[in-house]
């Protein structure tokens, strides 16, 4: 686990202006970035170009670990079905251009048909397949229909594309009380992505999860995870993503250079 690369999420930074997090993330050691989709919205919001963007990530010198698609896909049908697909091919776009081989969607928040979802990871595996990335699907343990480990997995075993894999985040795989057998049970190739940070002894509120910690300051086994991801044979990056909106509030530095510090120290006695 110690050659894996550590990537900082910008949603961990995300009230600091992107060019700022790119020479942050620098300056403190990451060796990588995740980008999200919004980073690309808020850039043309202030007069910017998804090339600006682009420009400004190769600029940076940092690898891109990840590029985040606009979630609401796999129920979405007529023509908001059409803008989410190409919204979905476009981050594909951006992540190829970066020579980035992962995107993530979090999963939907509602309920629909298994069906329906089952034909629409296919349907976006083919998209991904097309600009040569992989998807990385991330249940979320406040959604009402894909909130476990096992229901996601279902998911993806049963739209079976090569294309698509699992996204573990040790937050929701830890608010979701999931179980480490279902972790062993996984292959190293339905293991997509990792993302991780930590959840809070105390205090979880009922659909809110800005409130992230760094690892080791709460209630998550990252010992085990990392030895676990370790026997997996996981090559990918792991990526720091802990919004809150306590971190958001201090200097963008201390909080990246305090988690790269927290996360090398359990690597290291890993």
């Amino acid at each position: 686990m110690k050659t894996h690369g550590l990537a900082l999420h910008t949603w961990t930074l995300d009230t600091t202006p992107l060019q700022t997090v790119l020479k942050v993330a620098k300056r403190t050691g990451w060796d990588a970035i995740e980008l999200r989709r919004l980073d690309f919205a808020r850039a043309r919001e202030a007069g910017h170009e998804a090339e600006d963007v682009l420009a400004w990530v190769r600029a940076s010198g940092l690898p891109v670990a990840c590029v985040g698609v606009q979630l609401g896909w796999l129920f979405a049908e007529g023509d908001e079905r059409k803008r989410l697909l190409h919204a979905f091919a476009e981050s594909c776009q951006w992540a190829a251009a970066l020579e980035c081989a992962t995107v993530m969607s979090p999963v939907d928040p509602g309920r629909g048909e298994m069906s329906r979802a089952i034909a629409s990871l296919r349907e976006v595996g083919e998209i991904a397949d097309k600009h040569k990335v992989r998807l990385a699907l991330e249940f979320n343990s406040v959604a009402q229909q894909f909130n476990t480990l096992e229901r996601v997995r279902e998911l993806t075993t049963s739209a079976g594309h090569p294309r698509c894999g699992l996204l573990l985040d040790t937050y929701h795989l830890g608010r979701s009380g999931a179980a480490f057998q279902a972790l062993q049970a996984l292959s190293p190739a339905e293991i997509a992505y990792v993302q991780y940070s930590d959840v809070p002894r105390q205090g979880l509120q009922p659909g809110v999860t800005t409130d992230r910690l760094a690892p080791g300051r709460g209630m998550y086994p990252f010992a085990e995870f990392f030895r676990l991801m370790r026997d997996k044979r996981y090559a990918g990056y792991l990526s720091y993503e802990a919004p809150n909106p306590a971190s958001w509030a201090r200097d963008p530095a201390e909080v990246a250079r305090e988690a790269l510090d927290a996360t090398r120290g359990l690597l290291a006695a890993d």
